[in-house]
Formats: C-alpha cells, sequence, structure tokens
C-alpha cells in the first residue's frame, strides 16, 4: 500500500517556523541560546543528524532529534538491503518512520542511499552484467518515487570512488563502466523532478586525488546535460590525522562548477581515552568545519553523523577510537557542541565550571515482572568532582525501594541521590556507581534527563 502522501514543503516550513517561535518539544541545553539548526538558520544553512528508528524508543534521543535538528539523514533505513531485500519485493516501513518523524517536527529528509557497493542484497551481486542496468533503474525509480514529495535530496550515488581517484569495483560499475551515474541520476529525476540529486562520498574534504576525481565527474556530468545538483563531502575526521586546510578551498571549488555541497556525514573521532586536550583539538575541528561552510554561499548546510556518543559507528569500525559526536553517553552537550554553537553566532555559555566535565548514566542491567535493578554511574573526564548528587525524574510512576553506594530520596516522580562517605571524591578520568531496587507497574522507561550536581 502507498503511504499517504507528505505535507508540502511550504506547510512543513510553517511548521518548523511555528515551532521555532513557540519553542514547543524543544530540549535544548540549558547553556545553549537555541538549537543548532535555529542558529544555523539565520545563516540561511541547517544542522542536520542522521536517524536511526532503532533508537526511537529512547525519549532522550527523539527529543534532542526533534529539536536541535533541522534536517534528517536515515542511516540504514533507506538502503538497497532494508528496502528491497529481495528482487521486486519492497519494504518502505522503516524508511517512512523517517519521513513521518521528520514531517511530526518539521523537518526535511536527505534520502540515503539509492547507489551504492555496501548494504546490496546478494541478488544484486549475482545478476548477470546485462540485467544490472534493469535492476539499479528500477530500484532508483521505484524508491525515489516512493518518496518523491518528502526528499530535500538524495544520494543518489554513494561512495563511487577509491582513494587514488579511480571508479571502486562494484555490480554498476562492472556492468555500465562510469555510465552507471549518468544513468542512475537520469532515472532519479524522472521519478522525483524536484528533488537535489546528489553524489556522496568519504575522503574528499581536502584537494586530493579522489576529490579531484569527484570534481572531473561532476564537471563532466554538467557538461554532458546530465542532472546533478550537489556534492555530499561526508567529513568524517580523526583529529590524529590533522584537519583538511583547504576544505573551503575544496567546497568553493565545487560550487563554481554550479552545484550546491553539504557535510552529510560529520563526526571527529580521537584515539581513546578522551582528554581535555584531545577535546579541544575536536571541538577547533568542528569549528572549523561550520566556518567552511558559512564562508561558501553554496554550501547548504552540515549533518553530524549522529548522536550521542553511545550509539555512533565509530567505535564498532575504529578500534580504541569513539567519543567523536556533540554529546556524550548521557547525552550531556560536549564541548565541540558549545564550540559549534559559538561558530553559528551563538551564545556558547559560561567557561567550564566546577564539575561541566563529569555527567551521570542511568542503566537497567535486571528487570522483573513489576521490579528492577538500576545502575547510575558519575563519571568525570577534563575535571573532577567533590560530592555530588544525581537527580531525575520517573515518567511510569516507578518507585525506588533500597539503595547502595549511595542515600536516594524520592518525592513523587523526582528521585535525588547523594554521595556516601566514601565515594564523594571523583578523580579526573574516574567513575563511581551506585545502584538501587525499585518497583514498575506498566512499564520501566528509562529517565528522559538525569541532573549531576
Amino acid at each position: 500500500m502507498r503511504r499517504l502522501r507528505s505535507r508540502p514543503r511550504a506547510l512543513l516550513a510553517a511548521l518548523a517556523g511555528a515551532l521555532c517561535l513557540s519553542g514547543l518539544g524543544t530540549a535544548t541545553p540549558a547553556h545553549a541560546a537555541d538549537s543548532l539548526n535555529h542558529l544555523a538558520q539565520a545563516h540561511g544553512k541547517f544542522i542536520g543528524s542522521a536517524a536511526a528508528t532503532a533508537h526511537f524508543s529512547d525519549t532522550q534521543y527523539t527529543g534532542i532529534l526533534g529539536s536541535e535538528f533541522g534536517q534528517i539523514t536515515a542511516e540504514n533505513e533507506m538502503k538497497w538491503d532494508t528496502v528491497q531485500p529481495s528482487r521486486g519485493q519492497f519494504n518502505y516501513g522503516p524508511g517512512d518512520r523517517i519521513v513521518d518523524f521528520a514531517q511530526q517536527n518539521g523537518q526535511s529528509v536527505r534520502g540515503h542511499t539509492l547507489v551504492w557497493h555496501n548494504q546490496l542484497p546478494g541478488w544484486v551481486s549475482g545478476l548477470p552484467s546485462g540485467e544490472v542496468r534493469t535492476a539499479m533503474e528500477n530500484h532508483v525509480t521505484q524508491v525515489a518515487g516512493r518518496y518523491a514529495g518528502d526528499i530535500y535530496a538524495w544520494d543518489v550515488v554513494n561512495e563511487p570512488f577509491n582513494e587514488d581517484g579511480t571508479f571502486r569495483t562494484s555490480p554498476f560499475y562492472n556492468a555500465m563502466g562510469k555510465d552507471f551515474v549518468a544513468h542512475a541520476l537520469r532515472a532519479a529525476k524522472a521519478a522525483d523532478p524536484n528533488a537535489k540529486l546528489c553524489i556522496n562520498d568519504y575522503n574528499i574534504e581536502g584537494v586530493n586525488a579522489k576529490s579531484t576525481a569527484m570534481y572531473n565527474l561532476v564537471r563532466d556530468l554538467k557538461a554532458q546535460g546530465v542532472p546533478i545538483d550537489c556534492v555530499g563531502i561526508q567529513g568524517h575526521l580523526a583529529i590524529q590525522y590533522g584537519f583538511p586546510s583547504d576544505l573551503r578551498q575544496n567546497m568553493q571549488r565545487f560550487a563554481d562548477l554550479g552545484v550546491d555541497v553539504a557535510i552529510t556525514e560529520l563526526d571527529v573521532r580521537m584515539q581513546l581515552p578522551a582528554s581535555a586536550q584531545k577535546e579541544a583539538t575536536q571541538s577547533q575541528y568542528y569549528a572549523n568545519v561550520i566556518d567552511a561552510c558559512l564562508a561558501v554561499t553554496r554550501c547548504v548546510g552540515v549533518t553530524v553523523w549522529g548522536f550521542p556518543d553511545k550509539y555512533s559507528w565509530v567505535p564498532g569500525v575504529f578500534d580504541g577510537e569513539g567519543s567523536a559526536t556533540l554529546w556524550n553517553d548521557s547525552y550531556q552537550p560536549k564541548a565541540a557542541y558549545g564550540a559549534v554553537v559559538e561558530a553559528l553566532g551563538g551564545d556558547p555559555g559560561p567557561g567550564p565550571g566546577p564539575g561541566d566535565g563529569c555527567s551521570a548514566s542511568y542503566a537497567v542491567p535486571n528487570e522483573w515482572n513489576g521490579g528492577f535493578t538500576a545502575a547510575v554511574t558519575v563519571s568525570c573526564d577534563g575535571d573532577s568532582l567533590t560530592g555530588w548528587s544525581v537527580s531525575w525524574d520517573y515518567a511510569a510512576g516507578q518507585r525506588v525501594t533500597n539503595a547502595w553506594n549511595a542515600s536516594c530520596q524520592q518525592s513523587g516522580a523526582r528521585v535525588t541521590c547523594t554521595n556516601a562517605a566514601y565515594n564523594g571524591n571523583v578523580p579526573d578520568g574516574g567513575s563511581v556507581t551506585f545502584g538501587f531496587n525499585g518497583t514498575w507497574a506498566s512499564s520501566n522507561p528509562t529517565p528522559a534527563t538525569l541532573t549531576l550536581g
């Protein structure tokens, strides 16, 4: 069954404006004067985030996703192995959830991705060469057509190049040569004439062999009259490799071809453990990216590749690396968040005070019918604490019964736990954990916010 038509973009914009004026549903950190996207809008840009439906049951996640960002990109919900796992059988449910969330929050959607060598179902790789173009164009036509009017921009082709600027081997390149890019773009244009059509890749932040290959491809496509509207520069950076100082120059040369540019998957990883010095470098990298986008008229915006650190893809791919996003595991904004706010012209708030490098996280290691055991960890990085308290509100009537390693009091929904005599000092790089048993009736959701005092 085809999904109901989306609201027109003009209405979405009006809804976004109404949300900005009313402040409804915001989860903006207290030290920020405004959300990241609202600050970016003053410059004619957007700040977006990748979104994963696997986390939609986490109210802290959806609260920040819906209030801080003006654009979302599906992490996996629109990739080929999800949408068409078997030939001719389409699964739009996960993608629909992304689009529905965006429309409910006045956000635009970047479609990711139609043609990519990775996350392909086996049936695509097993096709005879003569059938690949038909299958590819049908996939593009069906998916782009399904979401016509819902998608602001599509990553039509993702990661077509090797590091040396040669085309990557894939079922599509093997069957059609480099012409697969033009075929995919034309099919997308026919299916959704109003969406921006983009090519997206990583390690093209600076001027190098790979970004020059992308530049030459876009130049040639434009000369041939192939519909190409934008280039996505992913922006997966790492502080140990240095910042691409020619990012602005590189973005400008693409803009000079007559296409938009965007930073589409920004994160800045580091070798763990994190430290105040590493986070200062990370903050500068984030600010540098914002500065470069603001300096290029045709840079339409910056999308971060997810938040918070606990949902980041980085630790699972880069051994010993992480802490790559703007929020920590406990949804506390990091120094990099303040750097982005400041780069956008906002007020990052006062400088760090005692304990500003510390945070609290909540976990439920054990749950049974009507009861549960919870653990709360207070950890510090770049600061220390002498005496602490952690407060939160329960949303479903849960009650704390007995606690250990802390003294806990509950009044209505509000719980406040303070340190025991022996664990009040938390050093830089250290942590303490306290726990308690509790009861629940209908459900046991995680508290939306933990306040560390």
